[in-house]
């Protein structure tokens, strides 16, 4: 009972302590580079050019659930054709395709980018 309340909130508190660990740090990184001196303008260089975030996003993420899908299938054939147990052929086969995929999406969102 106490299990089923304190790993949601535990899982929240880790995301939130995150998330406010990366505004902070960044925050003060600008602050201190203002006191030097520095022009602001240089948080803003380097967003015009490249490929949009969103782009990479969907590439990746298209992979990812492309190679899931084919460590599914993968996964199937094996324990249909061999006697190998489910439990340890299903997660495996899945999380090796979608390394596979993400490995894969990485390397076209470079290409991506170099357009």
């Amino acid at each position: 009972m106490l299990a089923g309340i304190l790993v949601p909130l535990s899982f929240f508190l880790m995301i939130f302590g995150i998330v406010y660990l990366i505004y902070s740090t960044r925050n003060r990184e600008r602050l201190a580079l203002i006191e030097k001196g520095v022009d602001a303008s240089i948080f803003l260089q380097g967003r015009e050019k490249g490929v949009p975030i969103w782009k990479i996003l969907v590439v990746n993420l298209a992979f990812l659930l492309i190679g899931s899908g084919v460590g599914i299938f993968l996964a199937l054939l094996i324990t249909t054709y061999t006697s190998l147990e489910d439990g340890a052929v299903y997660p495996s086969i899945i999380f090796i395709m979608a390394g596979i995929g993400l490995l894969t999406g990485f390397k076209a969102a470079k290409d991506l980018d170099k357009e």
